[in-house]
């Protein structure tokens, strides 16, 4: 199967460094929707380290649990997201590294990804520092985090070090061929990652269940039936969570007003936006803005 056909549709990261497709930064989980993050899906390889408290881990229909001082890999275009099922908090440092950091828009580069970060190897796996090569990650991961945020950066040794994180991943991922014809339809994942795909890239339009099934190639009753079954909402509801984290982001990261916010994450108007978020948030978006200044 042709996996390219995905590279469009994916969610877009805003990595650090212009030019340089490595993003790290440390997240708390009270930032989100009801202590949740956005079921989405990127080209990147994902790592996560948890600093303190524990997180839920939801990786192509399967849920796990890592506590402080553990993490996780997430292998390239896998629907992920973590969350607290209780609700409490969690910090911890995300890294994603895009393939073409470790050489993709070359022959060998290419043929390696496809055949360690594919679609028939293994979704992901834990990392806990009780095991002598998963201690190794968990140490490269807050490495490559306190040197991307150095005031002074060094690329090449950044990249050495990303080298080596995604080296002994590699040679520690195995063919999954027989458990992914198992747990997931191939057409139906085809179907839901270009769903999704629709809406990461749309979020800021209009968007009906018409537009989101017909991204599938599907009727509306099986996009619903789809989301229900690989993620665990209806669509409507996913594109309002997506929406509403978004908007997060915006109030956290920038300076755009709470109406150029609503508008560019598709609300109808900042009443409804203002309306939809204290809903869901508990706090209206400003003061959602001020606590987390």
């Amino acid at each position: 199967m042709a996996l390219e056909v995905f590279s469009d549709m994916s969610e877009r990261l805003n990595y650090n460094l212009p030019g340089f497709p490595i993003y790290a930064r440390k997240g708390d989980l009270r930032h989100f929707d009801r202590y949740a993050a956005a079921c989405h899906w990127h080209p990147d390889l994902e790592f996560i380290l948890i600093l303190s408290g524990a997180m839920d881990y939801f990786v192509n229909g399967q849920t796990l649990r890592m506590n402080k001082g553990e993490g996780i890999f997430v292998n390239s275009k896998r629907l992920h997201y973590g969350f607290s099922d209780d609700k409490t908090d969690c910090s911890y440092i995300v890294l994603v590294v895009h393939p073409i950091v470790l050489g993709e828009n070359t022959p060998v580069g290419k043929a390696f990804c496809e055949l360690k970060f594919g679609f028939y190897t293994d979704d992901y796996f834990l990392l806990k520092a009780e095991t002598q090569w998963q201690a190794k990650i968990l140490t490269l991961i807050k490495q490559i985090f306190d040197e991307i945020h150095r005031s002074e950066e060094n690329p090449l040794y950044m990249l050495s070090l990303v080298t080596s994180l995604c080296a002994c991943t590699a040679e520690n991922l195995h063919s999954s061929l027989e458990q992914r014809d198992n747990n997931l339809n191939a057409n139906s994942w085809v179907a839901i990652r270009n769903m999704t795909g629709f809406i990461f890239r749309n979020y800021g339009n209009k968007i009906t269940l018409d537009n989101i099934a017909a991204a599938g190639s599907v009727c509306r009753s099986k996009c619903c039936q789809l989301f229900g079954e690989y993620v665990g909402q209806t669509p409507n509801a996913y594109l309002t969570g997506y929406r509403i984290g978004k908007s997060c982001e915006m109030l956290r990261e920038s300076n755009m007003s709470v109406l150029e916010v609503s508008m560019a994450c598709g609300f109808q108007s900042p009443s409804y936006f203002t309306s939809i978020f204290q809903k869901e948030i508990g706090l209206t978006p400003r003061e959602y803005r001020n606590q987390s200044l």
